[in-house]
């Protein structure tokens, strides 16, 4: 699928320069005809992306739930106590491992975004500012910080380097530890059309058949794996050492039976997916166009990556969404990659009450019209674009 040209999506702009250019670089989905992991082609470095980092995940109120969820998950189900060496890759501001340290157990997080790990770091969250793989991991190791649960939640996609990447995470895990990766689904991805969750930071999309092959390649083994409602549809993998004594749940076979079904297990069953989002790009022009014509104003909420997708992939500027708000003061101020729309604090929709909410993080619909109940008072209502084009509320 070729998405056009377009920013980095996490790399907004300050004010002062906003008439200074930016580069743009191809968004072409490819898919491997030997193994069928999609992909991107490396246009810009893992460094350059990550290295300072707009996204803390702090702030979604809904995120932080599904963290808390499943510390205590982790804990019931293996017994993760203060003898046990929890490590996190890609641990952002610490969101998860707080919650694990208020339950008395050791906690690592390693975070290449420097900016990001100093705020975990201040929260009290030892934090390695570094990125993880087969190095890192050996040295994790020869200080006695192997990890007994050692997790990553939307950080696989990220990765330029698979290999070094889960080579990485079989050096670190002790034995009998347990592994647990948590990714957007692709099967979801393509059933519910969102195509904006593909962005230059997003190296790889898989499904549980491409994430066992990669994982196996490293002698882990997956023995479970859980379907999540979260980013549109997610898994969580569990992995082991392959000599561990950890016989697959039914739960594998049954969704790779699924994937199956759906065809991603042929080329074919992959190439389908460009008309659909042509329609969604004809079906939000028009909608804007509409509403432009009838003298209806459209503000956005939210400043995500995949609505830096949407919005460049569709040609969106400020013309059609003159601003959108965020609830993260580490947006605020600033202007969204490509469009150059600026980003509000909240507040500024209630300042200008306009007639359509644009909800950008499709995923947190509800948690953001429930805290934009407001908008009725003016008869305001919401739209969301993604699987298709919604209007709600009011």
């Amino acid at each position: 699928m070729d998405l056009g040209v377009s920013p980095l999506a996490n790399r907004y702009i300050e004010p002062d320069r906003a008439l200074e250019p930016e580069p743009f670089y191809p968004l072409c989905v490819y898919v491997c005809e030997r193994c069928l992991l999609v992909q991107l082609p490396e246009h810009e470095s893992a460094e350059a992306i990550f290295s300072d980092y707009a996204y803390f995940s702090s702030f979604a109120d809904t995120w932080l739930a599904h963290a808390k969820a499943y510390v205590e998950a982790m804990i019931e189900r293996f017994a993760i106590g203060p003898e046990r060496q929890v490590v996190e890759v890609a641990s952002n501001d610490g969101y998860l491992l707080r919650y694990f340290k208020q339950r008395g157990v050791p906690v690592l997080g390693v975070e290449p975004a420097r900016n990001v790990a100093e705020a975990a770091i201040a929260d009290g969250i030892p934090t390695r500012v570094e990125f993880f793989g087969r190095a890192s991991a050996r040295r994790l190791v020869e200080e006695g910080l192997g990890a007994d649960l050692l997790l990553g939640n939307n950080v696989l996609a990220h990765v330029p380097d698979l290999d070094d990447f889960v080579g990485g995470l079989a050096t670190a895990l002790n034995p009998g530890g347990v592994i647990t990766m948590e990714f957007p689904h692709l099967l979801r991805l393509m059933e519910g059309n969102q195509f904006d969750t593909i962005y230059h930071e997003h190296f790889s999309y898989f499904s549980l058949g491409t994430a066992r092959q990669m994982f196996e390649a490293h002698d882990l083994s997956l023995f479970d794996v859980e379907e999540l409602p979260t980013h549109g549809g997610s898994l969580r993998i569990y992995a082991a050492h392959a000599g561990d004594e950890r016989p697959p749940e039914g739960r594998v076979a049954a969704l790779l039976e699924r994937e199956a079904a759906a065809g991603l297990d042929t080329l074919d069953g992959h190439l389908a997916f460009d008309r659909r989002v042509r329609r969604i790009r004809r079906d939000l022009l028009e909608f804007l166009w509409d509403a432009g014509d009838r003298g209806a104003s459209v503000a956005g909420y939210g400043a995500p990556a995949k609505g830096n997708t949407l919005l460049n992939y569709c040609g969106i500027g400020r013309d059609l969404l003159p601003y959108t708000v965020d609830r993260s003061p580490h947006k605020q101020g600033r202007l969204l990659p490509g469009t150059r729309i600026p980003i509000h604090p909240p507040e500024r929709i209630f300042e200008t009450r306009p007639d359509y909410l644009l909800i950008l993080p499709w995923n947190l619909r509800d948690e953001i019209s429930g805290q934009m109940a407001g908008i009725a008072e003016w008869g305001g209502r919401f739209v969301v674009a993604i699987p298709e084009l919604e209007i709600f509320g009011g």
